[in-house]
């Protein structure tokens, strides 16, 4: 596997956006397989999100300061996708809301994943270069090891219940 920041989440990535299509192939009335693709949709998120705010978005704040206002942006998309995260970690899968709440988290999702890789991604390549990228990716990995696994685990929580209160 490689240790390049940007390759490891653009491999995040495809594994996430699997998930969502597998989410909408489901059918509407697949409410348990509905319910399991959520909760693997919602570990996927809860380890992404938190490798990208410990490792990531504040090296690149620290090393392209010029990219500021993107890594500002992209700390409020994980917010908005916290929110969301936490509200459907408590909904049963038949709840009216369910599916819709799910529809609306994949598409800020989406969203923040084609700015990332359409965007961000090659503007950051450029500005650190292989070497740096390679270090970041070897922090990444290494955040992966302890990165919670849902947001209710304590290091989720607190990212959590800043999302819900900021």
């Amino acid at each position: 596997m490689s240790t390049d920041a940007i390759v490891m989440l653009k491999d995040d990535h495809k594994q996430i956006r699997r998930a969502f299509r597998d989410f909408e192939d489901a059918g509407d009335a697949a409410h348990q397989t509905k319910g399991e693709l959520v909760a693997k949709i919602i570990e996927l998120l809860t380890v992404h999100t938190y490798i990208e705010n410990e490792v990531m978005y504040p090296r690149v704040r620290e090393l392209v300061p010029e990219l500021e206002d993107d890594v500002l942006e992209s700390y409020e998309e994980h917010h908005v996708a916290d929110v969301l995260v936490m509200e459907l970690t408590g909904m049963d899968p038949e709840d009216e809301r369910f599916t819709a709440k799910t529809t609306v988290l994949i598409e800020n999702v989406r969203h923040h994943i084609e700015e990332e890789e359409n965007e961000w991604f090659p503007q950051v390549r450029e500005a650190l270069g292989r070497k740096v990228l390679q270090d970041l990716g070897a922090q990444m990995a290494q955040a992966r090891e302890r990165a919670p696994r849902s947001p209710a685990q304590p290091s989720a929580l607190k990212k959590a219940v800043d999302a819900v209160i900021s």
